[in-house]
């Protein structure tokens, strides 16, 4: 979709100059293509992923990480010349980010990690991290006037698309896999969106969303795709960064871990941590990149299978893991993903789906956070690498834990039991604690 400036500057920023297509390397201007570079319009991971270009220099002068901490707004608004949206008052009216950064001091002892730190995602308005996004697609669909947005999700991404669009006003249609858990579903349908469940996979949620868009007009939120949802998520990056520089004793005003650890579907999530870092890098203000770690389930293994191999792509795989937000079998977000890992001196970590839900209780109960399947997998992964020598017990690690646990009950029974049901007497009382 071509648009002139007139258009384009009612929902870019002044700070945004244009989008390269990291296919091929083409440079488009402002509003002249909307989602994918042509060199690669098809369906599959094999899309001309865009990157959000800015002007550094521009953005510094109008804010430094000073006036960041200072900013009485903690949510994504306070980045706004980062992000590709004219003004912070562009964003819907409902707060989005300013997660907490928990020291977690159980959970360092427990590991042997002295400086583990875990953001908690999980404290968004729709319960996970994929509001970071949303925000951005509501912004930019009604500066556009899009009638509906849309998106294919196994549910985080949808949940937050449609609170973000109830708080605006706005009208969604959300395409998930018939399997989505019934919490994520239940979200939906009370914000008021009209839903659609798939008889078959994300994937094929994915293409026919696609399709859907470019048929009726709608903006398209889904992940991989549109390349403004990577501008939303790395907002997390800023905000670590903040919150490390805050809760230290020296005098940066930012501050980069030395690991991040990242729970990987669909692969959005990933590229936007490094990108975040890759802007805050840009501008000097912080010293160095963070080694991104990349977790996935051995029954999603896609790029994971693809970093092993040194594959420009991953190939296809048949997802059949239980943490249903990171189960994709062909991932829209590849290149960024792959390019996360690669280029921080990373590393993508398999870990069995067993390990997953078993993360979930020592978060819980050492951390106090309460994570869904795909949220625990980024700690199952910490401890794999761990064990695996790729961090060191004095570093400065943190782990993003991507929703809250509220969105997957079932998982958490399955991994505690049913609770014990007794007679209404003291005696059955001590007769349960003795057991």
């Amino acid at each position: 979709m071509k648009a002139d400036r007139a258009t384009w500057t009612e929902r870019e920023s002044k700070f945004v100059t244009g989008l390269r297509c990291l296919r091929c390397g083409a440079r488009y201007a402002p509003g002249a293509v909307e989602y994918v570079c042509s060199c690669r319009p098809n369906r599959g991971s094999d899309l001309g992923t865009l990157d959000v270009q800015y002007d550094y220099a521009a953005v510094a002068r109008s804010v430094t990480p000073a006036s960041l901490r200072a900013d009485c707004d903690r949510s994504i608004g306070r980045f706004w010349p980062l992000l590709p949206i004219p003004h912070r008052d562009s964003l819907p009216p409902l707060p989005v980010g300013g997660t907490p950064l928990l020291a977690v001091p159980r959970l360092r002892a427990a590991t042997g990690l002295a400086n583990l730190w875990v953001k908690d995602d999980g404290r968004n308005p729709s319960a996970s991290f994929k509001d970071r996004a949303s925000a951005i697609a509501v912004a930019r669909a009604q500066a556009e006037r899009r009638p509906i947005v849309a998106t294919a999700s196994t549910g985080n991404a949808a949940a937050a698309l449609a609170g973000q669009a109830a708080a605006a006003g706005q009208q969604t249609v959300i395409f998930v896999p018939k399997s989505a858990p019934p919490a994520k579903i239940a979200q939906l349908l009370v914000y008021g969106s009209t839903v659609l469940a798939v008889d078959g996979s994300y994937d094929d949620a994915f293409d026919l969303c696609t399709e859907a868009c470019l048929e009726f007009g709608w903006y398209n939120r889904s992940t991989g795709y549109n390349p403004y949802m990577t501008e939303g998520k790395k907002t997390v990056s800023y905000e670590i960064t903040l919150q490390l520089a805050e809760q230290s004793d020296g005098d940066a005003p930012m501050l980069a871990p030395d690991a991040v650890f990242v729970s990987v579907g669909d692969g959005c999530i990933i590229g936007g941590v490094h990108k975040g870092f890759k802007d805050l890098l840009a501008l000097g203000w912080i010293e160095r990149m963070p080694r991104i770690y990349g977790v996935q389930s051995a029954l999603s293994p896609a790029l994971y299978n693809a970093w092993r191999s040194g594959a420009e792509l991953p190939t296809p795989v048949r997802a059949a893991t239980r943490a249903d937000s990171i189960s994709v079998d062909a991932p829209r977000d590849a290149i960024k993903a792959l390019a996360a890992v690669r280029e921080s001196g990373g590393a993508y970590v398999l870990v069995e789906d067993a390990a997953i839900l078993q993360a979930m209780l020592p978060l819980a109960r050492f951390g106090a956070v309460f994570a869904e399947p795909a949220g625990a997998a980024a700690y199952a992964g910490l401890l794999q690498a761990w064990c695996d020598g790729l961090v060191h017990k004095d570093e400065t690690v943190v782990v993003i834990n991507t929703g809250s646990g509220l969105k997957d009950v079932r998982a958490a029974m399955e991994v505690t039991g049913d609770v014990r049901v007794i007679e209404p007497t003291l005696a059955a009382v001590r007769s349960t604690l003795d057991a």
